[in-house]
């Protein structure tokens, strides 16, 4: 199937994201990569590069939502769930010689402070991303106030483990706090 130059775009600009941060990507890059002229980048995002970015963002999000929810679906059990998503981003990312981890983490760091579209993309995708892991928790039966508070510190968890195995280049921190949210959601269960 063939890939639009606007979607080329975007998932050239998630990847360079990932792999280079907000700061480091320039809108030539992201042409070159996408293997699309710079007209084309500013005809799809008259926004420029912020515009790009945002859609590479929302694209990183919808990638994520997905393993997120392929984890939370695969296991009835909410905290093997998690143990699930650990371990596939643990796979992932060592799969990736450890250099694509999360494209939302790198600019939210990078963009820190600021009233910037790219900012909001970043909180969407975490509130996003910890929507799906409170409704996992209400399906089975936690109350509304833990499954809130503990889908904030399982995205959390997930994301601190995530750049801290990048860095390390190890899966372990990812497994470790699977298996440490894992013990919490079972604390919790009802």
């Amino acid at each position: 199937m063939e890939t639009s130059t606007r979607d080329r775009i975007v998932v050239a600009a998630s990847r360079l994201l990932q792999r280079q941060g907000y700061v480091g990507t320039g809108i030539k890059q992201i042409a070159q990569e996408a293997q699309a002229t710079l007209g084309s980048v500013y005809h799809f995002f008259p926004g420029g590069k912020e515009a790009v970015a945002v859609a590479a963002i929302k694209r990183g999000t919808e990638d994520f939502a997905t393993l997120l929810r392929t984890a939370l679906d695969g296991e009835d059990d909410p905290a093997e769930a998690v143990i699930a998503c650990a371990r596939q981003l643990a796979d992932e990312l060592r799969e990736s010689g450890w250099i694509d981890g999360c494209p939302v983490t790198a600019a939210a760091l990078e963009t820190l402070g600021t009233d910037s579209e790219i900012q909001q993309a970043c909180a969407d995708a975490l509130r996003a991303w910890e929507q799906l892991v409170r409704d996992k928790l209400l399906r089975c039966g936690f109350p509304a106030e833990s499954a809130r508070e503990l889908a904030i510190t399982v995205i959390s968890a997930l994301e601190g483990a995530e750049v801290t195995a990048q860095v390390t280049r190890s899966e372990e921190p990812l497994h470790v706090v699977g298996r440490q949210l894992a013990r919490l959601v079972r604390a919790h269960q009802v």
